[in-house]
């Protein structure tokens, strides 16, 4: 299958106001403390990126990643999660946000929450740029979220169909491509 970018569901411009209200309230929250926030990769690089510049200096902020992953090179989740790359960084007693680019069955985030708990995180948030509600499959917990979207799948800021399309500056819906 071919997917190519359609419409464009969030502007560039509507991403970078929404991360900067995210950050003022993680910047309110955490002012004076240390906090750590762990991107999930791929697909999380460019959100988080632009959300630590946004976050206030006043916050002793660290910056960790790791490789989890239900997707593979399908447009829907297999619901099996894969971590494939674990933080090197002590998370014992650390303030974390997990940062994920788009949360929809909840079973990552689900996976990711536990993970943490298990190795001690003195507190775990997660804040996602993305949220599919329709698509939840398990309850979970999201604190900061930046736009609710219809069950669409999409690529663009950080975002992509089979490693492509990460680049766009927005937000898009995606089409297939009639192969003749």
């Amino acid at each position: 299958m071919e997917l190519k970018p359609a419409d464009v569901l969030i502007s560039h411009e509507q991403i970078a106001e929404r991360i900067k209200e995210i950050a003022q309230e993680i910047s309110y929250k955490y002012a004076g403390q240390d906090l750590m926030m762990i991107g999930i990769l791929r697909g999380a690089v460019i959100f988080m990126s632009d959300l630590a510049r946004a976050i206030d200096p006043s916050v002793g902020l660290t910056m960790e990643f790791m490789k989890a992953s239900s997707y593979g090179a399908s447009t829907q989740s297999s619901g099996k999660v894969a971590i494939t790359q674990q933080p090197t960084m002590e998370i014992k007693d650390r303030q974390i946000i997990i940062v994920e680019d788009i949360v929809d069955t909840g079973l990552t985030l689900k996976r990711l929450r536990e993970y943490f708990a298990a190795h001690g995180a003195k507190s775990v948030e997660v804040c996602v740029l993305l949220d599919k509600k329709d698509r939840r499959v398990v309850d979970v917990p999201v604190e900061y979220t930046g736009f609710v979207i219809p069950d669409e799948f999409v690529v663009g800021y950080g975002m992509d169909f089979d490693e492509k399309m990460r680049n766009l500056p927005s937000i898009h819906k995606v089409c297939q491509v009639s192969e003749e």
